[in-house]
């Protein structure tokens, strides 16, 4: 069974809704033990911006990416806008994972935005939700985790 860290931005409707969206289908899944939803793990000791509440963030945040068996980014940012390149929130946890030799597993939601090159080399497995492949990743075998590579253009 595998603990997952859902890495997305969380700062908008659509963002939160999307959120929603794998993490019902990370429920789903059989192979799932558990998902870290940084957004619902705040720390609540310091003053929201502090240094105090910077460090704790960060902190909590990058040990769970160590801990994780498998991250899930989702990588649309600003789609409602059509400024979709990733949050640097996320790609900076997709970068921390690869760099650890955590699985990455990317999600996109937005039908015609390309792919990043360095997201796409990073990523263990891609499901692109324009497609309702969320249903795949809801029965996707993270104890497995086969390769399933992205077929967008790439930037």
């Amino acid at each position: 069974m595998a603990k997952i860290y859902l890495a997305a931005p969380f700062f908008s409707d659509g963002q939160h809704d999307r959120i929603n969206q794998v993490k019902e289908a990370l429920e789903a899944n059989k192979t799932v033990s558990s998902i870290f939803v940084p957004e619902e793990h705040s720390y609540e000791h310091a003053e929201f911006g502090s240094l105090e509440w910077q460090k704790a963030t960060f902190t909590l945040d990058i040990n769970n990416i160590y801990t994780a068996d498998a991250v899930v980014a989702i990588i649309d940012y600003k789609k409602e806008e059509s400024d979709n390149e990733a949050d640097s929130g996320t790609a900076f946890e997709i970068g921390l994972a690869f760099g650890t030799n955590t699985p990455v597993i990317v999600v996109q939601f937005d039908a015609e935005k390309e792919l990043n090159l360095m997201i796409s080399q990073a990523l263990t497995a891609y499901f692109d939700a324009s497609k309702g492949e969320l249903s795949d990743l809801a029965n996707y075998d993270f104890n497995e985790l086969m390769p399933k590579l992205a077929n967008r253009p790439v930037i």
